[in-house]
This record gives C-alpha cells, structure tokens and sequence, in this order.
C-alpha cells in the first residue's frame, strides 16, 4: 500500500481531469446526445409501466427463467415474433444526477488506485516519462474503454455508440497516462 502514499497526487488529479473531460465530453460536444431514442407513444407506454407495477431494476424481454428453457419452441416463437431487448428502470426517488457524478468521480479514482499498482509493480528504479506514459495508458485503456464492447456484445448497443465510448475510454487512457507520466516520483 505505500505506493498510494507515494501516488497519491497522480491517483487524485486523474480523478479530476478525467472528471473535466468527461464533462466536456457530455456536455459541451455533447457527442452522446444521439446515443438513445425515445420509445413510440412515450406517454402511453409510461403509462403502462405505471399500470403494471414495473420497478427499477433490469429487465429482459422476452425473459427465460432457465437456460435449458432457451431452445424451447414457445420461447423461439417468442424472441421470432420480438421484439427482444433489455431496459433498465431507475426509481424516481433514486435517480440523482449529483449522486451519479459523485459515484463517476469515486469510480475514477478506484480506476486510478489501481493504474497506480500495477505501473509501480511493471516500473522500477529511474524511469522515463514516455515509459511510465505507455504502462499506465495500458492499464487505464483496459479499464475505460474495453467494457464499453461488452454492450455490444451482451446488449445490442449500437456500434457507433460503442465506438464512441471507446474513444471517451480512450481519452480518459491518455488523460490518465499523462497525469501519472508528469508527476510520477524521482528515483
């Protein structure tokens, strides 16, 4: 754990300018704004989630309680006929952006605590900039921008907007590097 005493300052300042870029990012080119459409008859369907009862929580549909029950014919015709997806529901009570952000900032510097150890474990004696760069870039990428695949694999995402994510994960990569590279310790 000394690393952290000796890496603090790098681990809280990725935090912070990750959280600037992130906020350029969303809010001022504002490139996400595109990444998601609103449903058909928005009113009516919210409406019906109200009428069903639906709490927050994820939810797939059509839903199979059991894998084996997949190849079904009943359940074939079901995902045939669609649609097929996933949703997400937030409780309005429980949905804050102030505390979302909080949470991406704290996530931030639980991504940086760990850029930390493994750039200290890959990295002794005098190092270079351009080396601690390359290490903590790494690891930082592998952290922000490889999940963003994952939706879509698992949860249709489209691609342009996986793509994006990916650059977003990319810039907080170099944003992370960058900071680690600048105030990384003397030997």
């Amino acid at each position: 754990m000394t690393f952290i005493a000796e890496l603090w300052l790098p681990i809280l300042l990725s935090g912070v300018f990750i959280f600037i870029v992130s906020t350029l990012v969303h809010m001022v080119l504002q490139w996400h704004i595109s990444d998601h459409t609103n449903l058909p008859d928005e009113d009516g369907m919210l409406e019906m989630f109200r009428d069903k009862g639906l709490k927050s929580g994820s939810y797939v549909f059509p839903h199979c309680e059991c894998g084996s029950d997949y190849n079904s014919e009943e359940m074939q015709a079901k995902i045939k006929r669609g649609p097929v997806g996933f949703i997400t529901v937030f409780s309005p009570e429980g949905f804050s952006m102030g505390k979302n952000l909080l949470k991406w900032f704290l996530f931030t510097l639980l991504i940086s605590v760990f850029v930390a150890y493994i750039t200290n474990i890959c990295l002794t004696g005098a190092v270079e900039y351009l080396q601690v760069f390359r290490v903590a870039g790494t690891a930082a990428f592998l952290a922000y921008a490889i999940p963003a695949l994952q939706d879509n694999i698992w949860k249709g995402q489209a691609m342009n907007v996986t793509f994006k994510f990916v650059v977003d994960g990319t810039l907080y990569a170099l944003t992370t590097a960058g900071t680690f590279a600048w105030l990384w310790p003397a030997s």
